[in-house]
């Protein structure tokens, strides 16, 4: 029985110098997948339009930067964003494709490089007529098929990839459209005001509903009672690419955080061409403190009931007990004496 393994995919845009491998060249240290030059230049990445129905070639070079040989499984996969981070990740080998994982085809799906030795590799990308318009990216693999063993029975083996990325442009209408979606807030603040920061955490969807690739823009405002402005603030940790048709959820920490208020938090998402916004109402109130004081409001309450109740039963009139009425009674009439 074969043990599981973890599919470790690195595509890493490494600034990398020498005359094999050009700038960008996705590596993780032991081999490279970039591009082969064209005539004009070095490629850092494929960047390739089709029209549906067309068929396009080019090249893939793996470098083997070790002095022992590799050997890979080449293949064309489809990419995504992370859920966690909206970060660049490609499927794996087993899993379904529907773009360029289905259309690319390497001209040898497995390769063994010699060490300190690069090897090109060609392949086919034929777009079917009934593709939709738009971005569909992707990435052309080079796995190992070497899998470094765990220790322990239930270690898990890793197998590790680079990637080429394939950045496919299909002819036609292209739409970009941004969303910002289940706008929440969760706010942890000191057990006594006063004592300690407030913060909060404001948690959002990003979504791609468009067909085209974009660089969103995220801007997080919130308002307090009377319209004040308590944040206004441009998101840094957004993907710089979110693909088309992809989710990711996302957070954003505030801290000082107001402890006493009543607002509203307002994310507002672009790129060219899109526009949108969501917002959540939030109410800020130090917890602690407001049940201590309807304690008191009520342990009070309850004594002044008690104080008024006591005062009215010594303030009310006594009443007097009137005498209990006699009835006199009749004297008793003696016989009549008989003649």
């Amino acid at each position: 029985m074969r043990k599981p393994y973890v599919l470790l995919l690195s595509l890493l845009g490494l600034l990398l110098t020498g005359q094999a491998a050009p700038a960008h060249a996705a590596d993780n240290g032991s081999w490279s997948v970039y591009p082969v030059a064209s005539k004009v230049a070095a490629r850092p990445y494929f960047y390739l339009s089709a029209d549906p129905g067309q068929t396009l070639t080019d090249k893939v070079a793996v470098q083997n930067k070790t002095g022992a040989p590799l050997t890979f499984r080449l293949y064309a996969a489809d990419a995504y964003n992370t859920a966690r981070d909206g970060g660049f990740a490609v499927r794996g080998p087993a899993e379904r494709m529907h773009g360029v994982g289905a259309w690319a085809k390497p001209a040898g799906s497995r390769i063994t490089v010699p060490g300190h030795r690069t090897v090109t590799v060609p392949f086919t990308l034929r777009v079917p007529e009934g593709a939709e318009p738009g971005d569909h990216p992707g990435a052309i693999v080079a796995l190992d098929e070497h899998v470094d063993r765990g220790s322990g029975s239930l270690a898990l083996g890793v197998q590790q990839a680079v990637g080429a990325r394939v950045y496919l442009r299909v002819g036609g209408p292209t739409l970009p459209a941004v969303s910002v979606e289940h706008v929440r807030i969760s706010r942890h603040q000191p057990l006594i005001p006063g004592l300690g920061t407030s913060t909060a955490t404001v948690s959002y969807t990003l979504r791609n509903t468009g067909n085209v690739t974009v660089d969103p823009k995220v801007q997080l405002t919130a308002h307090g009672l009377f319209g004040r402005t308590l944040l206004d603030r441009t998101l840094t940790r957004v993907p710089s690419e979110l693909l088309p048709g992809q989710t990711v959820r996302l957070t954003e920490p505030w801290s000082g955080a107001p402890q006493l208020d009543w607002g509203d938090v307002t994310l507002t998402a672009s790129a060219p061409g899109t526009r949108q916004s969501a917002s959540a109402s939030f109410l800020a109130l130090p917890w602690l403190a407001v049940t201590l004081v309807f304690l008191v409001a009520v342990a009070a309450g309850l004594l002044l009931v008690r104080a008024r109740r006591g005062r009215a039963r010594r303030s009310a009139p006594v009443r007097r007990s009137r005498p209990a009425r006699t009835t006199p009674s009749r004297p008793r009439s003696s016989p009549s004496a008989r003649p």
